[in-house]
């Protein structure tokens, strides 16, 4: 399972060198262009050419001085310039076509180069070149105990990716098909952190799912340093997306991607609205509309509003308790959804069924 009920992560940061990330790279100058700024030192300052006249030492000691001047600022520059290398190839850059091993995360979406519909894969060891930070979680439930960890955080890692602003979604894919959605306003609230190594271990040394299932978290997980289930966010109030066993990631404008699930009538009613952010936040993890959200549950979002239309008791109990409903369901319980929450969820889904005629 990959989620997990809400909960919060505390601990403190280490050190670590992301601000060098920032430091900028110069590029070796070509040899025109050396050329060129030659020929302007020597048109715009004549006193560098030995041939030049002077015509009395107050002037020879001016210009002498004044050039001296322009000599110490540019030649540094210059010579900066020209010790300089090659500049860092981008992170899309080094991305393979094909998975080459298991540890590979997928990346694609709407990113700068890459043809739509295609993904490309970076090596662990790629992302293990990026900014890492680490953090001491104390109470994240998929670990039984303090456990630290370490990663890159998704606002770095969508930067390093995209550097596009209207990528602003990011979707963490599941081998089992779960999704997992990080919108601008969760990112920047939560810092959520792709985590490389656990207890500085790589995948294969990590531990088990927390549900006693005997699976393995890796190749990737998500986590916080901290994520307080009850705090508010600047906009909304945000359930926790801390899934395992994550093996892509990919990049969306997060208005087009949620208007494919907005909903298809009475989009002004505060109770709608109420119930499409739910459907964003929970439902959209495991049930899909088209190419949009999970599959793990394998019922999509008409099957869904057909059912809230048809049967709005028994989807409301089913949401709050499935496994009361049927003991083999998969789906968690919800206990924290009030009837107000649940009849919310029930107005949204039923505006994507057509309106009974009068």
């Amino acid at each position: 399972m990959k989620f997990p009920p809400a909960a919060g992560n505390s601990g403190s940061s280490i050190p670590n060198s992301r601000n060098l990330a920032s430091v900028p790279i110069p590029i070796a100058p070509r040899a025109s262009h050396a050329r060129e700024v030659e020929s302007l030192y020597h048109s715009a300052f004549p006193c560098l050419l030995p041939s030049t006249p002077l015509t009395c030492a107050m002037r020879k000691r001016f210009t002498a001085a004044f050039c001296a001047a322009i000599v110490v600022v540019v030649f540094p520059l210059n010579v900066s310039l020209a010790a300089a290398g090659p500049a860092t190839p981008s992170l899309i850059a080094k991305a393979h076509s094909q998975r080459v091993s298991d540890t590979d995360l997928a990346i694609s979406g709407d990113l700068a180069g890459l043809p739509s519909g295609s993904a490309r894969y970076l090596s662990r060891e790629d992302l293990l070149t990026l900014p890492l930070v680490t953090y001491s979680v104390t109470d994240d439930p998929n670990f039984l105990g303090p456990t630290e960890i370490t990663g890159v955080l998704l606002e770095e890692l969508s930067l390093a990716l995209s550097g596009d602003p209207a990528a602003d979604l990011v979707v963490a894919v599941c081998d089992d098909r779960y999704h997992a959605h990080y919108s601008r306003a969760y990112i920047a609230d939560r810092h959520p952190l792709l985590v490389l190594k656990v207890n500085g271990q790589s995948p294969d040394r990590w531990p088990k799912d927390a549900e006693g299932h005997g699976q393995s978290m890796g190749p990737y997980m998500i986590s916080h340093k901290r994520f307080d289930s009850n705090q508010e966010t600047s906009t909304r109030h945000e359930e926790s997306q801390i899934p395992w066993g994550v093996v892509g990631l990919e990049f969306h404008n997060e208005g087009s991607f949620l208007a494919a699930i907005a909903p298809r009538r009475s989009g002004s009613d505060p109770q709608v609205q109420a119930g499409f952010r739910t459907a964003q936040q929970n439902c959209l993890r495991c049930h899909n509309l088209g190419e949009e959200g999970g599959q793990k549950a394998r019922h999509p979002w008409l099957v869904l509003s057909a059912w809230a239309t048809a049967a709005p008791e028994h989807f409301a109990t089913y949401v709050h308790n499935p496994q009361a409903e049927n003991p083999h369901a998969e789906m968690p319980a919800n206990p924290n959804y009030d009837q107000a929450t649940l009849q919310a969820l029930i107005a949204y889904f039923r505006t994507f069924q057509l309106p009974e005629k009068p």
